[in-house]
């Protein structure tokens, strides 16, 4: 098979360059065929991921594993906050290393492996031989006090399960980080134009993976089985990894060319700690401190430049760090929002035909498939796949005639309101919930292997916090990436972009840890006696919780905003130079 084709490869000299660029362009047909090939990638890539995370809860959940619910939520909010927090790692790989042709293939390859390592996990006999047996639980004697001092067993094949969810992580977020410039790689010489319909249609490939995931795969793994969901989520990556490979002689790649993170390294260990610079720069020869990555085939910034850009980072940093916990509360669809749906009431959606006779697809009430709990996150979906083109075209339009149009930093403060609205609203509603319970009003319901005891309380009571949050993402996490991207320097656009998917996953893991600790014994979250229920936890106050911290992260935002403002609206004639240097 041809190797894809290369611009500037190292070798080339500075006179060759100009005689390249008069050689007759490619037909408009590879163009499109190495566009397309990303977009179907990506779709497929989009569908694998939501495919492990839509349900990773009820999976580790259920009989096979019994794991508690706060440990399978725990476990749920380390796989989305690693898949972000890794991201910087792939990018730098593709820019230092790799290039990012070779780091797409890379990662698709231990994406599919690790694929088929959770695949295995789902089958009985793959998993005892990568788990082991499982422990048998030690009969206690029964005691109705609360002061007993129940103890969670330990979550079985925990060690291989973070493994294997950890190198789907870090594959993902290394397809992340690197397909979306490879894809605006290969329509670069159409214009703008092109690259701006490009970034279009890629968006909408990423949703619609997602709808198919959770339509279908969410479907199959909650009422057939997982080991028939897991496979078809390695049949997508195994086909994003072949029609890569097959679209091979279209692309258009790039040579690595360096990275600047360790030139902001030196300059943030010169600046926090002079005495362990003076120590390194001891070692180092001569001027070696700030001259730009010798593996780069093209000029390096400056020190100057580089001195410029830090002050720069320093400036934008704290406006980002601020919004971490708007992430917490983010995640929380795809951890605590779906433990809390599987509390709830779940209706059935087809009526109970001869060929469907499993006892793992009936209720102890009624007979038939369930709906699958991860299709609340396709109302996520939905909010975005609607409103993003109305605010496009309508509302920011009408906003930007009447002068009203709000800066990116004041979009984020209103998603971070709207994050805050929603976790309210799912903290309001496992009160109701708990009433339900508390008055033993309860519905036996199984799902999958598992029997829950559920309020009678209809799951869709959960739509307006999935709609809430869906909402809040466009005014926080598309605004987010506009001031990522747009006022970092020019030559630091995408470590920027890096360290705001890395923020991200750091917000994800905080959420994991505050999980943990409420989950320890007198925490919110600890009622090892409930056999993965949370009938007798507290997770209305961790919501509330949630919503304390974002309300004060919020008002932290407006000051650090505000001022970033004030301080961007005056020199701004001196800062923009600084910006579009390099």
């Amino acid at each position: 098979m041809p190797g894809p084709r290369s611009r500037g490869e190292p070798g080339e000299s500075e006179e060759r360059r100009p005689l390249l660029a008069r050689r007759p362009r490619r037909p408009r047909r590879w163009w499109q065929a190495a566009a397309a090939a990303v977009l179907v990638v990506e779709m497929l890539e989009r569908a694998a991921f939501f495919g492990v995370a839509g349900n990773l809860v009820l999976y580790l959940n259920n009989a096979d594993f019994h794991w508690a619910g706060e440990q399978a939520s725990r476990a749920a909010l380390v796989f989305l906050g690693a898949s972000y927090l890794l991201a910087p790692v792939g990018g730098w790989l593709a820019d230092v290393y790799l290039g990012r042709y070779r780091a797409i293939t890379l990662s698709l390859l231990v994406y599919l492996a690790a694929s088929v390592l959770l695949a295995a996990t789902a089958y009985p006999d793959g998993r005892s031989s990568f788990c082991g047996e499982i422990s048998p639980v030690p009969l206690r004697p029964a005691c109705h006090s609360p002061d007993c001092g129940h103890t969670s067993p330990p979550p079985y094949c925990a060690p291989t399960l973070y493994a294997v969810l950890l190198l789907l992580a870090l594959a993902a977020s290394s397809v992340r980080s690197n397909l979306t410039s490879f894809g605006a790689d290969q329509v670069m010489d159409l214009g703008r134009h092109a690259n701006r319909r490009f970034f279009n249609w890629f968006y909408w490939s990423i949703n619609v993976g997602a709808v198919l995931s959770l339509l279908v795969l969410a479907f199959i793994q909650q009422n057939i089985n997982f080991l028939l969901g897991y496979g078809i989520v390695v049949g997508c990556v195994g086909l994003a990894f072949f029609i890569f490979l097959f679209a091979t002689p279209s692309f258009i790649t790039k040579p690595p060319t360096g990275s600047q993170v360790s030139s902001m390294l030196k300059l943030a260990l010169q600046k926090c700690c002079p005495w362990l610079w003076h120590r390194h720069s001891a070692r180092d020869p001569p001027g070696a401190q700030l001259l730009p990555d010798q593996r780069s085939p093209q000029p390096g910034a400056s020190p100057q430049e580089d001195i410029a850009n830090f002050q720069v980072l320093v400036k934008i940093l704290p406006v980002m760090v601020t919004l971490v916990p708007y992430w917490m509360v983010y995640f929380q669809m795809q951890s605590t929002y779906v433990l809390q749906g599987l509390h709830l009431r779940i209706p059935n959606i087809f009526p109970d035909y001869p060929a469907n006779r499993s006892t793992a697809l009936k209720t102890q009430s009624s007979s038939g498939y369930k709906i699958p709990e991860a299709w609340l996150l396709l109302a996520n979906v939905v909010v975005l796949l609607i409103l993003v083109p109305v605010k496009d075209h309508l509302l920011d339009p009408l906003l930007l005639r009447c002068k009203l149009l709000p800066s990116a930093l004041q979009k984020m403060a209103l998603g971070m309101f709207f994050g805050f609205t929603s976790v309210i609203v799912a903290g309001v509603l496992e009160m109701e919930r708990l009433e339900y319970i508390h008055n033993n009003q309860t519905v036996s319901q199984q799902i999958g292997q598992n029997t829950y005891y559920a309020a009678p309380l209809s799951i869709w009571w959960q739509t307006p916090q999935y709609l809430l949050i869906g909402i809040s993402e466009i005014f926080a996490s598309i605004p987010g990436l506009e001031f990522a991207y747009s006022e970092a320097p020019r030559s630091m656009q995408g470590a920027m972009m890096g360290i705001f998917f890395c923020l991200s996953g750091v917000g994800s893991l905080l959420g994991s840890s505050l999980v943990a600790l409420l989950s320890l014994p007198g925490g919110w979250l600890h009622c090892p006696e409930d056999s993965g229920n949370i009938n007798k936890c507290r997770m209305d106050l961790y919501f509330f919780l949630l919503a304390g911290i974002q309300a004060a992260a919020a008002l932290l935002f407006i000051g650090i905003a505000g001022r970033y403002e004030r301080v961007a609206q005056g020199p701004a004639s001196q800062s923009c130079p600084k910006r579009d240097g390099g």
